[in-house]
């Protein structure tokens, strides 16, 4: 299924009555204030694609190698003392989530 919105007021795209959809403020980018959903109607996160989704670029996140620098080793030491005050844990999934999530070993 595909969506067109066309933009008859500067700065704002039409959808509905609620208008949620703008232009945002660095240029070609839109914004949505609420959450996403591609094949649900009940997104309960930001976005939510129910189905296959398709990157054709990079998917950024804050632990990713690409968006730190001055990465230095830390000694061994120092490695050792850290390790040993991380909390190990273990855990099972609920099975709710496994469930829609596709998981068989929980």
């Amino acid at each position: 299924q595909n969506f067109f919105f066309q933009a008859s007021n500067p700065g704002q795209f039409e959808n509905d009555s609620d208008v949620l959809w703008q232009r945002g403020h660095v240029p070609e980018t839109i914004v949505y204030h609420g959450r996403v959903g591609i094949n649900t109607d009940a997104p309960d996160e930001a976005l939510v694609v129910c189905g296959n989704a398709k990157v054709m670029g990079r998917v950024m996140h804050p632990s990713d190698s690409r968006a730190k620098q001055n990465i230095q080793e830390v000694d061994t030491n120092e490695q050792l003392r850290r390790i040993t005050q991380m909390r190990l844990v273990e855990y099972d999934y609920k099975p709710e989530f496994a469930s829609v999530m596709g998981i068989k070993n929980t």
